[in-house]
C-alpha cells in the first residue's frame, strides 16, 4: 500500500460522489424497466453503471482520494449493483431464474461473511482483482440479456439471437470467476481476522 493510500481522505470525496451517483440510479433503471417501454433504454443504463465500476476506485487513486468509507462504499454499491439488477432482470424475463439464483446465493454468502468478519474484529480486506473482473463481467451480462430478450417473449431478431449466445459466454464465465474468488478469499480473511485480533491485543497491551 502507497503511502497516499494509507491516509483517509474522508468522506467528502469525488470518487464517493461518483459511487452514490451510481447507487441513485439504480431506482431509475427500476423505474424504466418496469413502468415504461424503454426495455432497451433500461439495458443501456444499466450497462452504464456497471461499466463505470472502475471510475471511482481510478478517480481515488488517480487523485489521492482513498477513505475509508469509500473502501466500504464501493464494494457495497457493487453488490448492491448486481443483486439489484439480476433480480430486476430475472422478473422481467430476461435471464433464466437458475442464473439468478446462483448469482444471489454466491452474493449473500459474500455479504454474510463480510458481517461476520467485521463483528470479528477483522481486518479489511482488499479486493481481489478477479473479483472486480467477475463483477464487471456480471453487470455486462445483465443489459445483454435484456436487449436479447423481448417482452411478453416476443420473438428475437437475428442479431438478437447472435448476441445472446456471447451474453451466455459472459455470463458463464462471469458466474465461475465469481465462485472461485470467493474461494480465494479464505486465505485474505484469515489474514485479516488474525491482523485486526493482534490490532486489538496491541492496544490492549
Amino acid at each position: 500500500m502507497s503511502e497516499s493510500e494509507s491516509v483517509d481522505a474522508g468522506w467528502l470525496t469525488w470518487p464517493n460522489a461518483i459511487t452514490l451517483v451510481r447507487l441513485a440510479l439504480l431506482p431509475v433503471f427500476f423505474w424504466l424497466l418496469f413502468s415504461t417501454n424503454h426495455r432497451a433504454i433500461a439495458a443501456w443504463l444499466l450497462g452504464s453503471l456497471g461499466a463505470t465500476d472502475w471510475i471511482d476506485g481510478y478517480v481515488a487513486r488517480r487523485f489521492h482520494q482513498v477513505s475509508n468509507i469509500g473502501k466500504i462504499l464501493d464494494p457495497t454499491a457493487d453488490r448492491l449493483l448486481v443483486i439489484g439488477g439480476l433480480i430486476a432482470v430475472a422478473a422481467a424475463g430476461g435471464v433464466p431464474w437458475w442464473f439468478a439464483v446462483a448469482v444471489l446465493v454466491r452474493e449473500l454468502i459474500v455479504s454474510i461473511l463480510t458481517l461476520v468478519l467485521a463483528a470479528l474484529g477483522a481486518a479489511r480486506i482488499n479486493v481481489l482483482w478477479w473479483g472486480k473482473f467477475s463483477t464487471f463481467a456480471l453487470m455486462t451480462t445483465f443489459p445483454l440479456f435484456l436487449l436479447t430478450t423481448n417482452p411478453h417473449h416476443g420473438a428475437l431478431s437475428t442479431w438478437q439471437h447472435d448476441a445472446r449466445t456471447f451474453c451466455w459466454f459472459i455470463g458463464i464465465m462471469g458466474l465461475v470467476v465469481s465462485w472461485l474468488v470467493l474461494f480465494g478469499y479464505v486465505k485474505p480473511a484469515l489474514n485479516a481476522l488474525r491482523a485486526g485480533r493482534q490490532g486489538r491485543g496491541n492496544l490492549v497491551s
